[in-house]
């Protein structure tokens, strides 16, 4: 099923043209963006009316290797035309982790104030996760992250470097706006799915300002949603409900460090890292968005061609219902439930032996398969 991510979608008829920034980035960035795209075009090859072109920017550590930078110095500028961003992975070994990140991926999330990180976690058909007899609907939860600022703010220095007394001060900034924003959209996020439930994740025992403040406004804005079932919970709390019971969780909303290392535990109980997407919003489109899988650039297995497509491919599926095309994400949507579900296509993470150029063709077809049905079921009811 697609996840509605904006109350301000576009309508399914006539003419729908977009134009998408391709940014492959690091290591299996690119080799799971290149079965990405190759799903995207299946999709519009079922539909006459939807139009996507893409455009490829070679941005990343190698970028960073020939002119000191992960990105032109106008690279926002480039960016900004695009109705969205489809993004790989950023970081190799060559280059340190906090350039190549503040140097790309958190330079375009917060130049273009892509606030809402939202990160589903599903237990897909036919995959078997870490926790004993869990079914796929017992695990099916989002993760809603703050992604412009608190503990990723980039406040902060070093003084006295290379000294004894050598001190590094790194400061979360938590602005009343920011947090505000962030958990409305969780709130109506939450009202979109059948559950209609909430769970905040905060620290405000330990961190007595920020966090206070967090919750504070969580409880506000709870006032205004009275069909919303809230409930809190501590960070360190959170991560034992999350193995012990994750059939209680809907929709869960937390500060940019918080929530980031949820949901990579989060990707492990849906079976692998390599099924976890996302999508890092800016639910007003002032801004293109952007949609990435979580799992990073994985230098260890790069060039192997073993790396899972499928969470770059969901990735896919997220824009394309961001942009306002439900059906066609739904249909991406189905085509992984049918290639999970069958088990004959899956990378060595899910136990299986096929290469990632394999699951992208089987993905692919799959989508042809759910395109097709689409057509035939549309043709029927005329």
């Amino acid at each position: 099923m697609a996840m509605p991510l904006s109350n301000h979608s576009q309508p399914t008829s006539g003419e729908r043209s977009y134009r998408i920034a391709v940014i492959p980035g690091d290591g299996i960035g690119q080799e799971v963006v290149r079965e990405g795209l190759k799903v995207l075009r299946s999709v519009t090859a079922g539909d006459v009316n939807l139009s996507l072109s893409f455009e490829s920017f070679p941005w990343g550590c190698d970028y960073y290797l020939k002119y000191d930078r992960m990105m032109p110095e106008d690279g926002l500028e480039q960016l900004r035309t695009f109705d969205a961003i489809y993004f790989g992975a950023v970081g190799w070994p060559t280059v340190p982790d906090h350039v190549s990140l503040w140097g790309l991926r958190l330079a375009i999330c917060q130049g273009f104030d892509q606030y809402a990180n939202v990160r589903p976690a599903r237990l897909l058909p036919g995959v078997r996760g870490p926790l004993r007899d869990r079914t796929p609907e017992e695990i099916d939860f989002i993760v809603v992250r703050e992604n412009t600022e608190g503990e990723y703010s980039g406040a902060g220095g070093r003084v006295h470097q290379g000294t004894p007394q050598e001190v590094a001060i790194q400061t979360s900034v938590f602005s009343r706006y920011a947090v505000e924003r962030v958990i409305q959209y969780a709130f109506e996020l939450a009202r979109s799915r059948p559950r209609h439930r909430l769970t905040n994740v905060t620290k405000s025992n330990a961190q007595q300002y920020s966090m206070v403040l967090w919750d504070e406004i969580f409880h506000a804005t709870a006032e205004r949603y009275p069909d919303i079932a809230t409930e809190e919970r501590l960070v360190d709390a959170m991560t034992t409900r999350m193995v012990l019971h994750p059939e209680t969780l809907d929709v869960v909303v937390g500060s940019n460090l918080h929530a980031d290392i949820l949901t990579d535990l989060a990707g492990a109980l849906s079976g692998s890292l390599g099924l976890a997407p996302s999508a890092n919003l800016n639910p007003e489109r002032r801004f293109p968005s952007m949609f990435e899988p979580v799992h990073g650039s994985a230098p260890d297995i790069a060039g192997q061609g073993i790396a899972d497509p499928i969470a770059a491919v969901w990735s896919a599926a997220m824009m394309l219902d961001f942009l306002g095309e439900p059906d066609a994400a739904a249909a991406i949507m189905r085509a992984i439930e049918r290639v999970t579900e069958t088990g004959a296509v899956l990378t060595p993470d899910l136990g299986g032996t096929a290469t990632t150029t394999d699951v992208g063709d089987a993905l692919a077809a799959a989508v042809s398969l759910e395109s097709g049905a689409g057509d035939r079921a549309k043709q029927s009811t005329r």
